[in-house]
């Protein structure tokens, strides 16, 4: 891809190059027109006279020769060790006889940096992203104990904290699977009615936005597998039901990984003063994270950036 000040894209160095070579022409002229140099223009007539509309795209900017690069026996020795033994950089040093950052830049290279990332009992790492938005959605749920009148632990510390049986909220979370965009309730229980009511209104939401659902994914819970009223909910919406794997939670992994951004962003990122302070506060932190936030996972780009460049039909 050309890098985003270009002149030329291959659409315009195929203009450039057929004005020469099949209109005639003269090499200044094509690249006064084109707003490049002369030399530009000459390079890319030659690759489009030695290999056709072919030498009009991007080459890699990769050196041909990299006499200091680590052999790959040795990067497949670090691999190896890695999904072996399990353990980073600052331990697998002595025993690789290899400097720590050496390993981290290899470890890096092959998304092999985290080992959330990797099956626990293979190693083998997980890889998954659907293509269009509703294609997946992953649903799943955290109880969050609820604060007492006057603030908790983390606001009156533990000495200071009167022992509360206040109860749970339930956090029912579901995220697409494509753009992360996500939809968040907070409910009294866990039951099936009470995820499939979640169900529907989530994929109410979605459909307000343009996304219909196609898969639900859950984990084997019983509220999930057991009740017949979430089976339904799953066919009142069109869609079909999708389990993980027995142990396997990093199939769910993106909402996995969303409740634990929901937790250091929203549920304990500050004191509150009282359970209903906290609950105020998650609609404004929800619409932050889907309209605001940069995702690394997405270039960048906020959640609800992708699920309107998709929905438009202008996919990336």
């Amino acid at each position: 891809m050309a890098h985003r000040k270009a002149k030329l894209t291959v659409f315009g160095r195929r203009l450039l190059a057929e004005r020469v070579e099949l209109e005639g022409w003269s090499t200044a002229r094509a690249a006064e027109m084109a707003g490049v140099s002369r030399q530009t223009a000459t390079k890319w007539v030659q690759r489009y006279r030695a290999a056709g509309l072919a030498g009009l795209e991007d080459h890699s900017s990769a050196p041909r020769r990299m006499p200091r690069a680590l052999p790959v026996e040795v990067v497949q020795r670090v691999i190896e060790a890695r999904m072996t033994l399990r353990v980073g950089p600052h331990r697998l040093a002595p025993i690789l006889q290899m400097p720590r950052s050496t390993i981290g830049e290899v470890l890096h290279r092959h998304g092999l940096s985290r080992l959330r990332d990797l099956d626990r009992t293979s190693g083998i790492p997980i890889r998954y992203v659907r293509e269009r938005p509703g294609e997946l959605l992953h649903l799943d749920v955290k109880k969050l104990g609820r604060i007492p009148d006057g603030g908790g632990h983390r606001f009156r510390g533990r000495t200071g904290t009167p022992r509360a049986r206040a109860g749970y909220d339930v956090v029912h979370v579901a995220v697409d699977d494509a753009t992360r965009v996500a939809y968040v309730a907070v409910r009294d229980d866990e039951r099936g009615p009470t995820c499939a009511r979640f169900l529907v209104e989530a994929a109410a939401w979605y459909a307000r936005h343009g996304v219909r659902i196609e898969r639900v994914m859950t984990d084997n819970a019983r509220n999930y597998t057991d009740a017949r009223v979430f089976a339904d909910a799953v066919r009142s919406i069109g869609a079909k039901h999708k389990l993980t794997r027995p142990r396997r939670p990093q199939t769910n992994g993106k909402a996995e990984r969303f409740i634990q951004t929901l937790l250091n962003e929203w549920a304990y990122a500050r004191p509150y003063t009282s359970n209903d302070a906290r609950l105020e506060a998650l609609s404004p932190w929800l619409h932050r994270y889907n309209h605001d936030r940069a995702h690394t996972a997405l270039n960048g780009q906020t959640p609800m950036a992708v699920l309107v460049t998709n929905v438009s039909g202008n996919h990336n």
